[in-house]
């Protein structure tokens, strides 16, 4: 069964999220294989990631606000692909969720205002790497046109197991 639809704002990020999208982000550094960052974030850790993700280029933030409550329920990113000058017409993007923010269309609006934020930035494939299994993330990748490029097998090493990535790219 789905969560109710909520009222969903999306804008770019800013330097009063950090607290919350640390939150966000450490509940899949502690509970999930989604990220292979092993160790918890402080607000002042995070904050050099945040400062890289500019309200215009490349690499953005951007946020779901509960338009009522203005509670963030999620982030999506367009982040530098590799650090080599010619990777810089490439990016890897990503969606973080709330833990209780899934099924409610928080991803697809999260992913649809940061594409049309990157309609004018000189960018040419988004990639995405998705720990397996996450059906969701498939779905949601799908859904914006990313395909299936390959798979890196048991590429890292979290909660005393092996996990592969599925690599997915779009044309942008």
């Amino acid at each position: 069964m789905s969560a109710e639809p909520v009222e969903v704002q999306v804008r770019p990020g800013v330097e009063t999220d950090l607290a919350v999208l640390t939150d966000i982000y450490n509940h899949y550094v502690r509970e999930t294989p989604i990220t292979f960052d092993t160790a918890v974030f402080t607000p002042e850790e995070r904050r050099p990631w945040l400062l890289s993700h500019l309200e215009d280029g490349r690499h953005r933030l951007m946020v779901a606000v509960e338009t009522g409550s203005q509670r963030i329920l999620g982030y999506a990113t367009s982040s530098a692909f590799r650090t080599r000058p010619a990777y810089g017409t490439s990016v890897e993007v990503s969606v973080y969720l709330a833990p209780d923010a899934g099924g409610r269309g928080v991803g697809t609006l999260l992913y649809k205002a940061l594409f049309e934020a990157l309609v004018d930035e000189d960018v040419h494939r988004a990639y995405a790497g998705i720990a397996q299994p996450n059906p969701p993330s498939t779905r949601l990748h799908e859904r914006f046109g990313f395909r299936y490029v390959g798979t890196y097998r048991e590429v890292g090493r979290k909660f005393g197991r092996y996990w592969d990535v599925a690599w997915y790219e779009k044309e942008l």
